[in-house]
């Protein structure tokens, strides 16, 4: 079953509660995703350490009920 583009934001924002999150579906699909997700809590961090939070955040449902996902994280500068 597709999930749905506000869950993905609210299982992200209820692990990094700081994030603001822009989700694109792809695809039409509810299958395939683009997001943006930009917090505070990537700084200092390395892009593979971003990208980890974020599919933590996730519970394990990449590659289930969410396909596929083209992540990009941001550190803001302020």
């Amino acid at each position: 079953m597709p999930m749905d583009a506000r869950d993905i934001e609210t299982l992200i924002k209820a692990a990094i509660p700081d994030a603001t999150v822009e989700i694109k579906d792809l695809a039409g699909d509810g299958d395939h995703y683009a997001a943006t997700v930009t917090s505070a809590a990537f700084k200092g961090k390395s892009r593979v350490q971003q990208h980890q939070m974020v599919y933590a955040a996730l519970q394990g449902r990449m590659g289930g009920a969410l396909h596929a996902l083209a992540l990009t994280t941001v550190a803001p500068d302020n």
